[in-house]
């Protein structure tokens, strides 16, 4: 039985942040090689969830129905991380870090997890600095963990920012050991350097 990764999505969830990760994840890459991963939507409900691009997902699972058994956790950005109703996570999150489950979260998630205080004691990144002071404010004391990096991994804790969408499916692929390392890299090269560019090495 495959082994769920659940992707949590708020209204005016960013489109263009998951697609590489969820592909490999849940489909397969070179040569028929599958990951033995599938993926799961998960939002504050069932509702359909409409993404800044217009997409509209009906969510597989809502909080109140979230399976217990998962693989791990990955905060897709967008504009709803610092309102109210993303505060309903936050029990997903404390469950996921007391577990030791990868938890993984790009652009202003990462927000979202200093607003509550899970990035004060690892390595991480966000947009900005400033950015992920301003929006967490007194819940964040983590400053001297912040590195600027497209993406950061420390331990089962995966953060990037907005435009690190290739790095950032690496970092989790590689954390869930979804593949072996070289076919992770030639993933992510494969998207990375572009079509032209890699057939150029074989000419």
């Amino acid at each position: 039985m495959k082994k769920q990764v659940l992707f949590v999505i708020l209204e005016q969830f960013a489109d263009y942040e998951y697609p590489f990760l969820a592909n490999a994840l849940n489909g397969e890459i070179q040569d028929d090689k599958t990951s033995g991963y599938e993926v799961k939507t998960l939002s504050v409900s069932t509702e359909p969830v409409k993404s800044i691009g217009g997409f509209t997902i009906l969510p597989d699972y809502g909080i109140e129905n979230c399976p217990s058994d998962y693989a791990g956790v990955v905060l897709i950005g967008g504009n709803s991380w610092r309102t109210e109703e993303a505060k309903k996570v936050e029990p997903l999150l404390q469950q996921a870090f007391a577990a030791e489950k990868i938890v993984a979260a790009i652009c202003d998630a990462t927000v979202f997890l200093g607003m509550n205080g899970f990035l004060n004691d690892q390595k991480h990144t966000s947009n900005s600095l400033n950015s992920l002071t301003d929006g967490a404010r007194e819940h964040y004391t983590g400053q001297t963990n912040y590195i600027n990096e497209q993406t950061v991994r420390d331990g089962n804790l995966i953060t990037a920012n907005g435009t690190a969408y290739l790095e950032f499916a690496k970092e989790v692929l590689s954390a869930l050991e979804a593949y072996s390392a070289d076919d992770i890299e030639n993933y992510y090269k494969y998207f990375k350097l572009g079509l032209v560019e890699i057939m150029k090495m074989f000419s």
